[in-house]
């Protein structure tokens, strides 16, 4: 399989959405999975299953969705964990989604591959609607 594709203007969170709102530390799409780097800049970037930083793949909690898309030093809403996202892409409904090694995006767990770590982004709750459930595991792939 692939990382999942995901539409930018048809990502929208559920109603009783739990945000964060902050400043692009890179260029954000809407539905990209990010984290606030605490440590340096104070600035959502792209979050990455095979990142150096722990920060980077999920540790310490500050991840999630971005709901709208952003350039560098503009603001982003980051739907947290939660929350439920439309997330305009062909979700399999009862499905586990972890962060990719491609810088921002979900995969299927067949995709977790040699030195990527386990980041358990969430379930889909339908075809179109990702339960955000961030659960960092600390444990790579062999």
């Amino acid at each position: 399989m692939a990382d999942i594709v995901i539409t930018a203007a048809n990502v929208v969170a559920g109603a009783s959405a739990q945000t964060k709102t902050g400043i692009a530390g890179a260029t954000i799409a809407a539905g990209d999975i990010v984290y606030l780097d605490s440590t340096t800049t104070g600035k959502w970037q792209l979050a990455d299953s095979d990142a150096a930083a722990a920060e980077a793949r999920g540790l310490t909690g500050n991840i999630g969705m971005a709901l709208n898309s952003a350039a560098l030093n503009q603001p982003v809403v980051v739907a947290m964990p939660g929350t439920q996202v439309t997330v305009g892409a062909v979700l399999t409904a009862g499905t586990a989604y972890y962060l990719s090694d491609t810088p921002g995006k979900l995969c299927p767990v067949a995709d977790i591959t040699g030195g990527d770590y386990f980041t358990l982004m969430g379930l889909a709750a339908s075809t179109t609607v990702l339960n955000l459930d961030v659960q960092y595991s600390g444990v790579a792939s062999p």
